[in-house]
């Protein structure tokens, strides 16, 4: 899977699950305050990541995630461990 595959269906869940405006998913964007994340949303974020991408996300894994361009890294970074 290409970087660009992983972030259209990236994009594509935050839009569909977090119902945010596709407009302001920017890879300088801040995440958090983008989606207007709590806790609970972090939970659904992890059961969308996990059924889209089929492997297990730890909390840890989103210590050192700050912009939409950590987040598509660290994805990125993850399906290439699995392939």
């Amino acid at each position: 899977m290409t970087q660009e595959e992983i972030i259209a269906k990236i994009n594509e869940f935050l839009v569909d699950e977090f119902e945010v405006d596709a407009n302001v998913i920017k890879p300088e964007a801040p995440l958090q305050e983008t989606l207007d994340l709590d806790s609970l949303d972090y939970v659904d974020l992890v059961v969308v990541i996990e059924s889209n991408f089929g492997f297990k996300v730890k909390g840890e894994d989103f210590m050192e995630i700050r912009t939409f361009q950590d987040f598509y890294d660290k994805k990125k970074k993850k399906v290439g461990e699995k392939a």
